[in-house]
């Protein structure tokens, strides 16, 4: 049987059922999103003289669980049209709208008999052959089905997301017996490849993989530093980034999750392991309970582990006294010693080999029991090392995994340390050391390998992943800079990966871009503009070019913004379609690198905008003026353009400096039209390109025509500017706004002409140059920049 997902049901609307609806809904899905009905009125509804019979009431819960997706932060949507997707039904009065639904997500209450219960009611009213799942955090979903008919039986599994679900990768996908295999094959390429997640099949045991290892090492955590003296502060300054942990460590992550929910996890492991050891583990310290007594469960409750007071400053909890103290740093010589090496391995070694040392002793004490409990876990929860890697990396930020830890650290000295300190070692593991196999992974002939049962097995390759880091090791470059590499990517396709510090563009990439134009227009049928950094692209190199104005070396920084512009042309121009891939933040002149290119691929999280204006400048490589064309080539034939509307548009996003939170937004604030495409799956996004690439040139790629470019003259001009002035007069904008934008206008108008003349290209480059220019050389621009370098944020002057 083939399956396909058109339309989708979610039953409960709490903050989980809601972000999967939205997340469906982002995808394009359909979605009927049901709750249960209110068994109470509330005040207002009575003044209103509602009654219990009322649809409005009966479906209260779930449109007000629709209202909250658009006020909740971080967005769980996408675009507000979203919201359009999601319909909402309650469980008594539209059962039957089940049977309209591909796929039935249920979302309730983590209770097994109210689940078995609404089990009951699914398949009554569903369609036989549609997909059923539970996204159950840890109870049994196989207990869950077990009185259900055969069709639905083989129709279900898990599907655990993790929350929110718009931002965490992690899918676990947990077929029971009965399930059919073409069922999970499809919701394992469907949650991979619609959904845009990282898809590890579980096993049917609490917790399944990630919360099971995630919450033994939070809980190992809170132990240990107990045991050993330490405060929340000190714990979380070396739990962090330096083990290869998120920036919230172990405290703000569990403020973030909800002590209440952390506790909720955690004693669902404790009821259903008979271990004692494991039991002890699981057992949740009596602080922690007293917390949740007294309602401080984290950051929905305004205090948990941290508590920010009113004048700003964040204070941490003492587990003893339940009293908030100044914040504490854990500072030894092991952490400054791990802080000097580039790299987690090496981070790593230098952390937890200081024995002796306060920060040393207490890393090892957390790393190692967690080595030991995945190792013993494997076969129980997953069916191999690599699947328990993926899932902590995709589901808790893990750098990297258990397993990839011990290879860090090296298995066989960490072995011996453990029998050392008698504490035993799974058989396992001692037998693949016997063996002589040192590791858990590795690479042979590009190929990668991981260690199961008793030899090792080639890890499958996943063709949409492209690893710029495994070609460049297996391949080379083809040449590279301090800024850029091109590489080839394989199909007759080009890379040119940006590399510098924050990808911030130089003169080094832009020299690299025109060499691989140059390159690839040879000996290539195109190129893609892409990396796998933190961000595309922040900008231009803001101190490069500050140092330059402080010094009046105006001179110098005209030519460095031609040599921008014309790199920009050339992207445009090339013989070769040239391709950006741009995800994360894709700022200023990263937005500009992708503009002019012949087509865009975006990741779903792209965060795209011109934000020249919040350091007291605007567009100088061409930004404006591309912008200003993507606007006037969505408007769709016939049509008659109104060239003020799309000036004025323009104008107010380079004013506001907007900046898209997502791809499907940037695409309505025309950074991208109907030439340019979103990936489904952000890993996908360097594969998507290059197919792009290739579709461009098989189709026959003729490079643009130079553009002529009508504009609206001194009328538009006068126009942008009384808006200008209008802020400025009522106080929202300063004086050097008002300057900003008037250089601004007077790009966008074409200077003082009349509405409707065409001019070339080169005309508004020159305007943008010369705004540029000289709103660099004024000291209330400079002050701008430099607060940005210095603290993070625009200033206002």
């Amino acid at each position: 049987m083939t399956y396909s997902i058109k339309h989708a049901a979610v039953i409960g609307s709490g903050v989980m059922g809601s972000g999967i609806a939205a997340h469906l809904a982002n995808a394009g899905i359909s979605v009927t999103m049901f709750d249960r009905v209110p068994d109470s009125l509330t005040d207002k509804e009575k003044k209103q003289g509602f009654t219990l019979e009322d649809r409005q009431v009966r479906n209260r819960l779930v449109s007000e669980s629709k209202k909250k997706l658009l006020k909740q932060k971080p967005s769980p949507i996408t675009s507000k049209k979203s919201l359009d997707l999601i319909r909402i039904a309650n469980l008594e009065d539209d059962l039957a709208l089940l049977s309209e639904a591909d796929w039935i997500v249920e979302v309730i209450v983590e209770n097994l008999e109210a689940k078995k219960e609404l089990f009951k009611k699914v398949d009554t009213h569903r369609r036989e052959g549609s997909l059923v799942t539970s996204n159950t955090s840890g109870i049994s979903v196989d207990a869950m089905i077990a009185d259900s008919s055969e069709d639905l039986q083989e129709h279900f599994l898990g599907t655990h997301f993790f929350n929110p679900p718009r931002y965490l990768k992690l899918l676990e996908v947990i077929p029971i017996e009965k399930t059919k295999a073409e069922v999970l094959s499809f919701m394992k390429t469907f949650g991979e490849d619609v959904l845009g997640k990282g898809v590890v099949e579980a096993k049917d045991t609490p917790n399944f993989i990630a919360n099971r290892i995630g919450t033994y090492g939070l809980l190992v955590t809170v132990q240990e530093m107990e045991k050993q003296g330490l405060s929340v502060g000190e714990v979380d300054s070396v739990t962090g980034p330096l083990i290869g942990r998120p920036k919230s460590a172990t405290f703000r992550t569990l403020d973030v999750v909800g002590i209440d929910t952390f506790y909720h996890v955690a004693n669902n492991v404790y009821h259903h392991v008979s271990d004692p050891k494991e039991k002890a583990i699981f057992t949740v310290p009596d602080f922690l309970k007293q917390m949740i007594e007294k309602g401080w469960i984290g950051a929905k409750s305004g205090k948990g582990f941290y508590e920010k007071k009113k004048d700003k400053s964040i204070v941490e909890i003492n587990p003893s006294t339940l009293e908030y103290q100044e914040r504490k740093k854990l500072k030894t010589a092991a952490v400054e010693l791990a802080k000097q090496e580039k790299g987690l391995n090496r981070k790593m070694k230098a952390l937890i080999n200081q024995k002796g040392d306060k920060a040393s002793d207490f890393i090892w004490s957390i790393i190692k029991p967690v080595l030991l409990y995945s190792a013993d876990l494997v076969g129980e929860i997953a069916d191999d090392v690599v699947s328990i890697d993926d899932a902590m990396k995709w589901g808790f930020g893990w750098e990297s995994g258990p397993f990839e830890i011990w290879d860090a650290v090296g298995v066989r000295a960490a072995v011996e340390r453990i029998q050392d300190e008698e504490t035993a070692v799974p058989s396992w593991v001692l037998d693949m050391l016997e063996e002589g196999n040192e590791t858990f992974y590795k690479k042979e002939n590009g190929a990668i390998y991981f260690f199961h049962e008793d030899a090792y097995k080639q890890k499958d390759v996943n063709k949409k992943e492209i690893s710029l880091a495994a070609i460049k090791e297996q391949k080379g470059v083809i040449k590279k800079n301090t800024g850029a590499s091109l590489i080839d990517i394989g199909d007759d396709v080009a890379l040119l990966e940006f590399h510098s510090r924050s990808n911030a563009i130089g003169l080094d990439i832009i020299q690299m871009v025109n060499e691989s134009i140059e390159e690839v227009n040879k000996n290539y049928k195109g190129l893609v503009i892409g990396n796998q950094g933190k961000n595309f692209c922040v900008g231009a190199n803001l101190a490069m070019m500050l140092m330059e104005a402080q010094d009046d070396n105006i001179f110098e920084l005209d030519l460095v913004v031609r040599q921008f512009q014309n790199m920009a042309m050339n992207i445009k121009y090339a013989d070769k379609p040239v391709v950006a891939a741009p995800f994360n933040m894709t700022l200023g002149g990263g937005a500009e690198v992708s503009l002019p290119a012949a087509a865009i691929q975006a990741s779903p999280e792209t965060y795209m905008g011109l934000v020249e204006f919040g350091v007291g400048l605007i567009p100088g490589g061409g930004g404006t003026k591309e912008l200003y064309l993507k606007e006037l080539r969505n408007i769709p034939e016939g049509v008659d353009i109104d060239l003020t509307k799309v000036a004025n548009d323009v104008f107010e996003k380079v004013a506001t400096a907007k900046v898209s939170t997502s791809a499907r937004e940037a695409m309505e604030n025309g950074y991208l039209n109907k030439n340019d495409r979103i990936s489904r799956n952000p890993d996908h996004v360097l594969y998507d390109a290059k197919k792009r690439v290739l579709a461009l040139a098989d189709g026959g790629y003729e490079k643009p025509v130079r553009e002529k470019i009508p504009v609206v003259g001194e009328a538009g001009y006068a126009t942008m500017v009384m808006g200008a002035k209008s802020l400025y007069y009522s106080g929202y904008a300063s004086e050097h706004d008002l300057k900003i934008a008037e250089k601004l206008a007077y790009v966008l108008s074409g200077g003082r002409i009349k509405e409707g003349t065409e001019i070339d290209e080169q005309v508004m480059l020159d305007l943008e140059r010369e705004a540029f220019l000289s709103l660099i050389a004024e000291p209330l621009t400079q002050q701008r920049m430099q607060h940005m370098l210095v603290k993070g944020k625009p200033l206002r002057n």
